[in-house]
């Protein structure tokens, strides 16, 4: 009888150290996320407020403990080419291009190569991209900016015009319009700003006009 007293109270203790083990690490993960959130609200305010050797620290912690966080590498990426340190912004891109392919991080990699003047390099990384995803008008803006140094105005335009295409704003006309200049066409130019003049409200006509206060 005595023995199966035993049994019963290990049982219940064994039950109890299991449970009391799992909440010890369900306790463990729940600060473990709390610190890495903490550290990039660290590194998110100090990028905006150009606190770079903090934000630095702070992403390089949130890799310590993650060595395989492709989101940190990107903003450390970004960290690097605002100090153009731009070698050690180029391993950071591609690294988290390996962990996680994503065309921002090629288009980050192409605008680097395109503010070092390796335009050939640029325009691989924009085309990368670009296969990724083909959706956003300052990716074909970028590629077009590339061609136009590598002398392939006609790759330009068309860049230019899947822009204006995809976001036919003032902007992006007016961008497309200083092309046609320089390629010396410059009734398209002409016909495209003053489409994007037309597309400029005045100020005056979109305001709300406020219903005047009766006196009583």
């Amino acid at each position: 009888m005595l023995g199966l007293v035993v049994i019963a109270i290990l049982g219940i203790w064994a039950l109890y150290q299991k449970q009391t083990v799992g909440e010890v690490a369900s306790d463990l993960s729940s600060k473990l996320s709390d610190k890495l959130d903490q550290l990039w609200s660290i590194a998110q305010t100090s990028l905006q407020d150009r606190k770079y050797l903090r934000a630095e620290k702070a992403l390089l912690t949130i890799l310590r403990v993650d060595e395989r966080n492709a989101s940190a590498y990107n903003r450390l990426g970004i960290l690097y080419a605002k100090q153009q340190q731009f070698k050690e912004a180029i391993e950071c891109f591609e690294i988290a291009q390996s962990l996680e392919p994503s065309a921002s991080s090629l288009h980050n990699v192409g605008l680097i190569y395109f503010e070092t003047q390796n335009y050939d390099k640029a325009a691989l990384a924009f085309e990368q991209a670009l296969a990724m995803d083909s959706e956003h008008a300052a990716r074909h803006i970028a590629y077009a900016k590339v061609q136009e140094k590598l002398g392939n105005n006609k790759r330009m335009i068309e860049a230019l015009e899947k822009a204006v295409e995809l976001d036919p704003i003032p902007q992006t006309l007016t961008i497309l319009a200083d092309a046609y200049d320089r390629i010396g066409d410059t009734d398209l130019a002409l016909s495209l700003r003053e489409r994007a003049a037309k597309m400029i409200i005045p100020q005056s006509q979109n305001r709300v006009k406020q219903p005047r206060r009766v006196v009583m």
